[in-house]
C-alpha cells in the first residue's frame, strides 16, 4: 500500500516537473521570438549587473570587508546601475508605447546617462 501512494507520489512530482520545464520552454522561445534585439542588450547587461553584485556580496562574505565603504560604494552602484537600465528597458520597450508616448527613445537614453554620471559621481565621493 505503500509501494501505490510512493508511486503515485513521485509520478505527480516528475509530471509537475515535466510540466515546469515545458513552461520554461514556452517562456524562453517566446522570448527568443518576440523580443526586440535592444531589449535583449539591456537584458544581457542587467543579467551581468546581477552577477556583478552576487560576486561583490560573496567576496564581501568570504573575505571580509574591512574597508566597508568601498564595498557598499561599489555594491551601491551595481544596483543603482541595475535600477537605471530596468527604466531604461521600461521606457525603451515597444510594448509599452503607450504608456511611454511623450518620451522618447533619445530622451529616456539621456536621462539613463545623466542618472548614470550622477550616480558614479556620488559612489567615487563615498569611497573617499
Amino acid at each position: 500500500m505503500s509501494n501505490t501512494s510512493a508511486k503515485g507520489a513521485s509520478s505527480k512530482s516528475s509530471g509537475g516537473q515535466l510540466d515546469a520545464q515545458k513552461i520554461a520552454q514556452g517562456v524562453w522561445s517566446n522570448y527568443v521570438k518576440k523580443t526586440p534585439q535592444r531589449v535583449k542588450l539591456l537584458d544581457s547587461f542587467m543579467l551581468f549587473l546581477v552577477a556583478v553584485g552576487a560576486l561583490q556580496f560573496l567576496y564581501c562574505l568570504i573575505v571580509g570587508n574591512f574597508p566597508f565603504n568601498a564595498f557598499l560604494a561599489g555594491f551601491s552602484a551595481t544596483v543603482g546601475q541595475f535600477v537605471l537600465t530596468a527604466s531604461l528597458r521600461m521606457q525603451t520597450n515597444p510594448e509599452n508605447k503607450t504608456e511611454f508616448q511623450s518620451i522618447s527613445h533619445e530622451r529616456a537614453f539621456a536621462d539613463f546617462v545623466f542618472g548614470s554620471l550622477i550616480l558614479h559621481f556620488f559612489c567615487i565621493n563615498f569611497i573617499n
